[in-house]
Formats: C-alpha cells, structure tokens, sequence
C-alpha cells in the first residue's frame, strides 16, 4: 500500500520516474526486489528485511514503520528502491543524532517523526540506493535521492537520514545537496593470509603473543568453539543464541531491539549466509556470535553469553571471524561498531558515511557547521590511529576506502 501519492520527476537525461512511499516491503513483492544489485550486502535483500518486518521488528509499534521509497518508470516498473523507515525516536542506528533532536526541540521544533533511510539496528555499510540490474544506475541513483527529499518534504517530517550508504552514494547525494557526515569503524583486512599464524606473523611480537595466549585462555576449561552454517545450524542453536542475545542486551542496553521469531525467519531465510558461533563448556551452550555472509565480507551482528568468561568474546566474535574470512577467501571483517580495543587485534580505522536532509534552514546551517568540524576529527583520528598505534610490524596504512562503486 502506498502511502502517499505518487510523486513524479524527469531523471537529468529524460527519463519520467514515479515515487512513492511502501508500507510493507511485501507489497514491492519478493520478486521485484530481488531485481535489485543488492552488491552481495545481504542486509538489503529481502530475506533479512523482510524477516523484520514480519517478525515485528520493524513497525509503528516498535518506532519503525517501514516507508520503503520506490522508484518506477513509465511503464510502472520498479527500477530502484531505498529501504526507509519513519522514526519516531533515534535508537537502533548507530549514527546518533539525539543532541540535534535535544536542541532542536529546545529551540520550539518537532523533531520527530523523521524519515530514516537505513537497515535497522544494523551498522553496516552498503548499498542504500537499490538499482534495477537493467536499469542506468546513475539516473535511478538521481531519481532515489530527488525522490526522498520530495516525499519526505511532502510528509512533513524534520528530516531525511540515509545511513552507512556507500562512499559513492555517500558523494552523489553531497552533490545532491545533502549534508554529509564520516564515522569509523575498525574492520579486518585479509592481504592473502593462507592461515591465521600467516596474519599472526605480520604483527609485532607483543601483539603476536597477546593474541595466541588469548585464544589459548578462551578454550580452556573444556570450552568448545564451533562455527555452524547451514542446516548444521538448528532450532535448539537458536533457542540457545536468543537467550544469550537477551541477557546480553538486557544488561548492556535495557531493550533489545530483535525477538525470538526474527532469529527464527532468518534461519530459515538466509541460512546459507549465516555463520553461528556456539561456545560450550561441559556440554552446555553459554555463549555464542551471528555472523552473515557477503560477497567479499564476514559482518559481525550480534554477541550474548550467560556465563562471562575472559577473553571469550574476543575469540567468538574477532578471531572466529578471521578464521572464517582465510578459510573462504573473503577480503573483509566487519565486527560491528565502535571498539579501538579491536585495533591492537589487527582491525583498523575505516570511514563510515551518512547524508542527511533536513528542512528548516537554520537548523540545517548549524548542523552544516558542526559537520565540517566533526569531519576533519574523523579524520585526524584515522590518520593518527594508522601511523602511530598500528599492531602491524610494517604499518599496512589505513584500510581501504569504504565501499566504492556498487
């Protein structure tokens, strides 16, 4: 169902598009979004978005009622989609914007509702601006972003946030005249290991030792660390994550964000792009890491235990990952938000982008004006952390752009 009617623009070569705004991703249809290059980034497909939706995750009730922007041509088409949300709060995604929303109501707005482009409680880079594979990229990606600005202007909302696009998004919609912003996270990058002591032996010798008595404290006691994917992964595995997954949460955040059914459809949905690590001691399940599965990339999502054990998360959720990614030849770790104690295990700096919209002029001058100061901090953070508190023996520089053309 649309939510609004269909707002119409010429793409800069000619093109007629049509936008709209979709309450459910359901009523695009399975089959039309899997037209879409999703870059192998398997939170935008519409396995994992769907299974939000129809777990409850993602819905008014729960401050994320999917407006999913949708872009056809004339003949009715869909050629390009953005995944969005109209949010009636700033959690669960990772780009924090609750200072601006505090000085914006102080000063007399309503910040909220706001119009969120973005894979829920998901900090993970990829494409936002969802392309037909038939269709010319560059005029879709244009249509996208007019589109979400109209409509969102159309609704009424404070403000338009797109969230962890790719770096090429991220400067097509500068150029748009959004306001942009940088972020970083600290991945791994695979340059060819054949094994873990491979990467080991590229380290300096106090980071090498740290991490090998590590994995040795993480398996004593009769710990044993598997990696499940597949039909290896079942029910009662998932029964077991959930549990760990909510007295996590529980503890560190007071809510946590996803239910026992999403872990469920995602099982089922994406089984074969997930990997599972369990921990058991004696027999019993007490800690476990979700990772899914890219076309070059290992990302990291979610961690719980019941019982706390040293180290432990450091080898579920960091080491586990790098086996992973040598073992299949994958180039990347992404292990999740935040953390500079990831840096002395061999992850380091990467930009993360935003781009955000918003409609009061004098607001938006403001929030311009910070940006360009938190950008340049970003900056000298990446630049200082990559030349002076690297663990590498010959300094590797910064990790690779973030994203690229998709």
């Amino acid at each position: 169902m649309s939510r609004v009617a269909r707002q119409r623009d010429e793409g800069r070569r000619g093109t007629r598009f049509a936008a709209r705004l979709v309450e459910r991703i359901a009523d695009v249809g399975a089959e039309a979004w899997r037209r879409l290059d999703d870059a192998g980034n398997p939170f935008v497909g519409y396995e994992f978005l769907s299974a939000l939706e129809d777990s409850g995750c993602c819905s008014a009730k729960t401050g994320w009622l999917p407006q999913h922007v949708v872009v056809e041509d004339e003949s009715g088409r869909m050629v390009g989609a953005m995944p969005a949300y109209l949010k009636s709060h700033s959690f669960g995604e990772y780009v924090f914007d609750h200072g601006w929303a505090d000085a914006f109501e102080r000063a007399g707005g309503r910040y909220y509702p706001k119009l969120q482009a973005s894979v829920p409680f998901t900090p993970v880079t990829g494409p936002r601006l969802l392309v037909d594979r038939a269709a010319d990229i560059e005029v879709v990606r244009g249509a996208l972003i007019s589109a979400a600005v109209q409509l969102a202007a159309r609704i009424g909302v404070s403000s338009l946030h797109v969230t962890f696009p790719t770096e090429a998004e991220w400067r097509r919609m500068g150029e748009a005249g959004l306001l942009l912003r940088t972020g970083e996270q600290y991945h791994w990058q695979n340059r060819g290991y054949r094994s873990f002591d491979d990467f080991l032996a590229t380290l300096n010798a106090r980071k090498r030792k740290m991490i090998r008595k590590e994995r040795r404290r993480a398996t004593e006691a009769g710990m044993v660390i598997r990696t499940l994917c597949g039909d290896d992964i079942k029910p009662a595995h998932w029964d077991a994550f959930f549990a760990f997954y909510i007295d996590t949460g529980s503890r560190k955040w007071g809510s946590p964000y996803l239910n026992r059914a999403f872990f469920e459809l995602l099982g089922e949905r994406l089984g074969d792009r997930i990997a599972l690590v369990m921990c058991e001691r004696d027999g019993h399940a007490i800690a476990g890491a979700l990772n899914l599965v890219g076309r070059d990339t290992i990302y990291g999502r979610n961690w719980g235990c019941i019982e706390y054990h040293d180290v432990l998360h450091f080898e579920a959720c960091y080491y586990c990952a790098i086996d992973y990614a040598i073992e299949h030849g994958l180039e990347w770790v992404e292990a999740g938000a935040q953390g500079p104690h990831k840096i002395q295990r061999g992850y380091l700096p990467r930009r993360t982008y935003s781009a955000h919209w918003i409609a009061e002029p004098a607001f938006r001058r403001a929030v311009e004006e910070y940006l360009a100061r938190e950008r340049r901090e970003v900056d000298w953070e990446i630049e200082l952390v990559s030349r002076d508190q690297t663990p590498y023996r010959k300094a590797p520089g910064p990790a690779d752009s973030q994203g690229g053309e998709v």
